[in-house]
C-alpha cells in the first residue's frame, strides 16, 4: 500500500511568522466586534469610551491568556498541533462558555453579598476608579484560569486522538489548515463569545439601580423626580403665593360689594 501523504501543520507552526501574522489579524478583527457592539447600543445607554475600555480590556486579558495557553498545550504533543489547538478552542467555546457564565454569576453573587462595591463587574465608581478595574480584571482572570484548568482535565479523557485525526485529516495543505485553525474558525466563534461575555460583565443600565462607589444606591427615576421637585418647587411656591394674594384680594372686594348700606331717615 502506498504510504499516506503527510498533512497537518508541523511543530512550531503556530508560533511561526505566518502563524503570528494570523493571530494578530484575528485579534484585530475579533475585538472590532466589541466596538461594533458599542455603537449598536442605544444612545441613551451607550457606554463612555473609558467605561467601554474597562469592560473590554477584561475580555482582552482573558482571551490572551486562553489563546497562549492553547498554543502552549498544542505544542506539547508530537501530533498535529493545529488539530489539537482546534479541539481546545471548540471546548473553550462550548463547555468553557458555560463555565465562564457560571463563574461570572458566582463571583457576582459573592461580591454583592459581601458588599465589595469595587468588585461588581461593570461598576467603577463616579468618577471611574482604576483600582476597581484592576480588581475586576484579577477576578475575571481567575475565572479564565478555572475554565482552562477544567478544559485541560477534560482533554485527558481518552478518545480525543481519533477526533483530532477526523477534524483536519482531509486537508492536505498545512498553510490552509493553519488559516482555518488560527483565523477563520476562531474569528467566528470569538465574535460570538465576545458579544455574549460583554453582555454578562457590562453594567445593566435598565435592570439595576445606579450603584455608587461608596455603596449608596439611587435609581434614575428617583433622581429625575428629585430634580423635578427642586426645579418646580420655587415656581409652585411663587404661583401659590400669588394666587393666594389674588384670591384674598378678590374675596375682600366681594365682601365690600356685599356689605349693606344703611340710610337714616328723619
Amino acid at each position: 500500500a502506498a504510504p499516506r501523504p503527510a498533512h497537518g501543520c508541523g511543530s512550531g507552526a503556530l508560533l511561526g511568522r505566518f502563524g503570528v501574522l494570523l493571530q494578530a489579524l484575528l485579534a484585530l478583527c475579533a475585538f472590532s466586534t466589541l466596538m461594533l457592539k458599542r455603537f449598536k447600543e442605544p444612545k441613551a445607554e451607550r457606554r463612555p469610551w473609558r467605561i467601554w475600555f474597562y469592560d473590554t480590556s477584561k475580555q482582552a486579558i482573558g482571551a490572551l491568556f486562553i489563546h497562549f495557553a492553547n498554543v502552549f498545550l498544542s505544542d506539547l504533543t508530537e501530533e498535529d498541533p493545529c488539530s489539537l489547538y482546534l479541539i481546545n478552542f471548540i471546548l473553550d467555546a462550548t463547555l468553557g462558555m458555560l463555565l465562564i457564565w457560571l463563574g461570572v454569576k458566582v463571583v457576582s453573587w459573592i461580591v454583592q453579598h459581601k458588599n465589595y462595591t469595587y468588585l461588581v463587574f461593570g461598576e467603577y465608581g463616579d468618577p471611574p476608579q482604576a483600582a476597581a478595574w484592576i480588581g475586576q480584571c484579577i477576578l475575571y482572570l481567575l475565572i479564565m484560569v478555572f475554565e482552562k484548568t477544567v478544559i485541560s482535565l477534560v482533554l485527558l479523557i481518552p478518545g480525543w486522538t481519533k477526533l483530532q485525526q477526523i477534524l483536519l485529516g482531509y486537508i492536505p495543505n498545512p498553510q490552509l489548515e493553519l488559516v482555518l485553525v488560527m483565523f477563520v474558525v476562531p474569528f467566528i466563534v470569538n465574535a460570538i463569545m465576545f458579544w455574549v461575555v460583554d453582555s454578562l460583565i457590562m453594567r445593566k443600565y435598565k435592570q439595576k439601580d445606579t450603584l455608587d462607589i461608596n455603596g449608596s444606591t439611587e435609581t434614575p427615576r428617583a433622581r429625575r423626580t428629585e430634580e423635578s421637585q427642586v426645579l418646580l418647587s420655587p415656581d409652585m411656591d411663587f404661583d401659590q403665593s400669588e394666587s393666594d394674594q389674588d384670591i384674598s384680594g378678590l374675596w375682600g372686594t366681594s365682601q365690600k360689594m356685599k356689605q349693606p348700606s344703611y340710610q337714616v331717615v328723619i
